[in-house]
C-alpha cells in the first residue's frame, strides 16, 4: 500500500473504536489464561512500560512498519520479535513519552519525526509481570535506523500489504520460557514468528485498519 493511501486510512484511526481485549485475545497464547491466574497476585504491582508501533514510508513510497528483534539474554523474552519500547525512567512526563524515548534509544528514530496517533490497549504480560501501554504513529519520511547494540539485533522493516494479508496469520510451535512446546496463533512476518503480546497488540492495530478499509 503506498504510503499517501495509507496516510489517510491510518488519519481516520479516532473514528474507530479500540477493538481491545476482544480483538487482543485472538492472537492469545492457549496458555495465557493459565498464567493469568497464576499471575494474579503479582498484577496488584504490575510493572508499567510501552512500545511504540511506527508505520513509515519506503524509498519506492510503499508503507512500513518496524519490528525490532531483540538480543538472545537469560530472560524471559530473548530473542522475540517485539516493538521498540521499555520501562519509564525519572525524565518520562507520560506513557507516551517513555514510548518515543525507547525508540529513540532503541532504533534511532527521534520523536521530531513521529505524528503520535493515538493510544491503544494497555496489555498485562504475566511473564515479566508489566502493563504495556502501546501507542502508535507515522513518520512521513524513509527512516534510517541507528540500533541500540545491548537491546536489538536487527530491525524488521514489514511491508504493511503483508501484515494486512490474512496468509500472515498462522499457528506455529513454539517453546515457551518454561521449557514447554505449544502451538500458538502467530504472524508470520519477513519469515520471523510473531507471537505472544506483539501478535496481541498487532491485532488490534489491524482489526481497526480493516474497519476503516471497509467503511
Amino acid at each position: 500500500m503506498r504510503f499517501d493511501a495509507f496516510e489517510k486510512v491510518i488519519s481516520k484511526l479516532n473514528t474507530v473504536s479500540l477493538p481491545g481485549i476482544k480483538a487482543q485475545l485472538k492472537m492469545a497464547p492457549p496458555f495465557r489464561e493459565e498464567l493469568i491466574e497464576r499471575y494474579k497476585e503479582e498484577r496488584k504491582t504490575a510493572k508499567p512500560a510501552a512500545v511504540f508501533s511506527l508505520f513509515y514510508p519506503s524509498k519506492t513510497g510503499e508503507t512500513l512498519l518496524v519490528l525490532i528483534l531483540r538480543k538472545s539474554y537469560q530472560g524471559v523474552h530473548s530473542a522475540q520479535v517485539g516493538f521498540p519500547g521499555g520501562k519509564p525512567e525519572s525524565e518520562d512526563k507520560s506513557m507516551e513519552a517513555t514510548a518515543l524515548r525507547e525508540t529513540w534509544e532503541e532504533i534511532g528514530v527521534s520523536s521530531e519525526k513521529i505524528t503520535v496517533l493515538r493510544a491503544l490497549t494497555p496489555l498485562y504480560i504475566p511473564p515479566s509481570n508489566f502493563i504495556v501501554s502501546p501507542f502508535l504513529g507515522i513518520a512521513r519520511e524513509q527512516l534510517n535506523f541507528t540500533l541500540q547494540a545491548s537491546e536489538v539485533d536487527a530491525v524488521l522493516e514489514v511491508p504493511v500489504v503483508d501484515f494486512l494479508n490474512d496468509e500472515s496469520e498462522v499457528v506455529s510451535e513454539i517453546t515457551a520460557a518454561v521449557g514447554n512446546t505449544y502451538n500458538v496463533p502467530a504472524f508470520m512476518l519477513n519469515n520471523h514468528v510473531v507471537w505472544g503480546a506483539t501478535a496481541m497488540m498487532l491485532i488490534e492495530i489491524k482489526t481497526m485498519i480493516n474497519q476503516i478499509l471497509k467503511k
